[in-house]
């Protein structure tokens, strides 16, 4: 596999890190790098510790490694609260800046080279200089990233600000790359950087073609391409980047963007707004979540289509606002009182954040149901190089469901027991169309109803309807034909994915099979995509290993079939997956 490097910049919150970061990993992509940056900070309104957190590669990564190169550290305050973030490589290089204190205890018995270099002596030494970009001079130099490519993306983002500050700046990046090779042996960088110092060779143009994005923000856009018109929500960490650029957005293609009072308000508008024949959509994360069931099970039962995009943290209450778990499996499937069966569906990484998000809605309005995407922190929160969709957002479809209408005298029967269990959605305001939706049970027409067969009727349509759809083939995604499975699902995809291919760089072979629709379970697919392997092992980012019971309660598995799991923090990283493929080979091997 190709070599990646990977990069910690940290200091207290307010030191500039995550611009810095976020600047590094621009110029990456128009260097033709791809890469990615996660963040790592405290729930502190301001201050606290904070992190950025980059890996840079010359093919897509979209997940950690397993431990870090470089070091930078514009201070060391509260870093005891992000260290078992931070494993070392060894021989990983460690910058300090002398005026901040020794390097702390925790960072020092970690293998690794410690450079000193003043990095807050060097800005104040240049006119309005700021230590972040002296420290991002130096991270640019030594994960060898192009100089020029690190000047253009600074002068870009800084040229609001004046020339002095543009100037200052240059000269801060310039100071910092000296010194970086000064103190690390005249140019060498670390060994995991890429060798090269120009963009890589064959590669197009500037790398305009590549997108830098979050997968929250590609979630915004999915939906937005997909035909979203109408989005309410409240903010919400870590989901509130899907409302920012939402709103920025959705007033240019005639939509509208809410801030509500709470979830509650905010699901029950776009349920309305989405009864007036505008597709809609709601964000919000785990707790918000929980106050929006009872109105799912409203959009349930009046078939009201409708999507939920949460991006899940850790729990439960309050929990770890910044930090990604994959914890609202369960409510999301298994929440909504009574019989209500809708749709649940997930991203495999934050390149598929758009190509989801635009099929949710696509199966929302098809199928007339509530549809919710389960992103995470690590997804929604990731800024990624990553290429642009291709077909998949055209794949996923962008009509309503329109309904069938004639002018005969039989009055409208909205909830009619067609033999797919869709039935006909008429057009608001369409002479003849007029209907009630609400939360009772009701007759074929809509009528409030107490009758055994009127309930059982909608509950078999209901049920029907998203169990006999053909979902296609983005049910899920397939890769490797090996004896041994994985199955995993959103932002576990990445680095399985990795770890299946350092496993067969090793010689074992291993398939992988990525779920990106949750509830109804594609059992019959599943079960095929699972023909022939012996094992199987079911990777997910939670304390209870909730895809595995899931799974088990509806289709048949390989015997054995394993959970492996364990919660957030700490983000999954490939080698201790390929350590779990390891040990799964080990036995059946004993067992032969």
């Amino acid at each position: 596999m190709t070599p990646s490097f990977s990069l910690a910049l940290t200091g207290s919150g307010g030191a500039g890190v995550m611009t810095a970061g976020q600047l590094l990993l621009d110029a990456a992509a128009l260097a033709g790098r791809y890469g990615l940056m996660a963040r790592s900070f405290g729930p502190q309104i301001r201050g606290g510790e904070a992190a950025a957190l980059l890996r840079l590669a010359r093919r897509p990564v979209e997940c950690p490694d397993d431990d870090y190169d470089l070091l930078v550290a514009l201070d060391w305050g509260n870093i005891e609260r992000f260290a078992d973030e931070l494993p070392l490589a060894a021989g990983a290089v460690i910058i300090a800046d002398p005026g901040q204190g020794g390097v702390p205890e925790v960072i020092a018995t970690q293998a690794g080279r410690i450079h000193e270099i003043a990095i807050s002596q060097l800005a104040r030494d240049i006119p309005g200089g700021r230590p972040n970009m002296v420290a991002l001079g130096i991270a640019a130099a030594l994960a060898d990233v192009p100089g020029g490519a690190v000047e253009t993306r600074v002068r870009q983002a800084l040229a609001r600000h004046g020339d002095e500050s543009v100037a200052a700046a240059i000269a801060c990046l310039a100071a910092g790359r000296a010194a970086a090779l000064e103190v690390t042996g005249h140019g060498d960088p670390p060994s995991a950087a890429p060798s090269e110092d120009t963009v890589d060779a064959g590669a197009p143009g500037p790398h305009l073609d590549r997108w830098v994005l979050n997968g929250n923000e590609a979630t915004g856009f999915g939906a937005l391409a997909a035909g979203v018109r109408f989005c309410a929500a409240y903010p919400i960490t870590p989901a509130t980047e899907i409302l920012e650029w939402l709103a920025g957005r959705l007033p240019r293609v005639g939509g509208r963007l809410v801030q509500a009072e709470d979830e509650l308000a905010s699901i029950n508008m776009c349920i309305g707004a989405s009864f007036g024949g505008v597709p809609a959509l709601t964000a919000t994360a785990g707790p918000g979540l929980s106050l929006m069931i009872e109105s799912l099970g409203l959009a349930v039962a009046a078939e009201v289509p409708l999507v939920v995009a949460n991006v899940m943290r850790g729990g439960p209450s309050t929990g770890i606002p910044t930090k990604s778990e994959q914890t609202d499996l369960n409510i999301a499937v298994y929440g909504l009182h009574g019989e209500a069966p809708h749709v649940v569906v997930a991203p495999t990484g934050v390149g598929d954040c758009a190509p989801t998000a635009a099929w949710a809605v696509s199966l929302a309005e098809t199928l007339q149901t509530p549809v919710i995407l389960l992103s995470d922190q690590a997804l929604g929160q990731t800024r990624t190089i990553v290429d642009p969709p291709g077909g998949e957002l055209a794949r996923a479809g962008r009509r309503r469901y329109v309904a069938r209408h004639d002018d005969s005298t039989e009055t409208y029967r909205r909830y009619a027991m067609t033999a797919d269990g869709i039935s006909p959605m008429s057009c608001p305001g369409l002479p003849g169309g007029q209907y009630t939706a609400d939360g009772l049970t009701h007759t074929e027409h809509g009528i409030p109803s107490t009758r055994a067969e009127d309930h059982v009727g909608q509950l078999d349509k209901r049920r029907r309807k998203l169990e006999e759809y053909d979902y296609g083939p983005l049910w899920g995604d397939l890769h490797g034909a090996g004896d041994i499975a994985v199955i995993t699902w959103g932002s576990a995809t990445q680095p399985v994915r990795e770890a299946c291919q350092r496993a067969e760089a090793c010689g074992l072979a291993v398939r992988l099979v990525a779920l990106r629709l949750l509830s109804p379970v594609p059992a019959s697919e599943l079960e095929a995509a699972l023909g022939g392997v012996r094992a199987c092992l079911v990777v997910e980012h939670n304390h209870s290993g909730q895809l595995y019971r899931h799974l088990r309660a509806w289709t048949e598995l390989p015997h054995p079939t394993l959970a492996w799991h364990r919660p957030g923090p700490l983000p999954l990283r490939p080698g201790e997956i390929l350590g779990a493929l390891q040990g799964l080979h080990a036995q059946l091997e004993a067992a032969a």
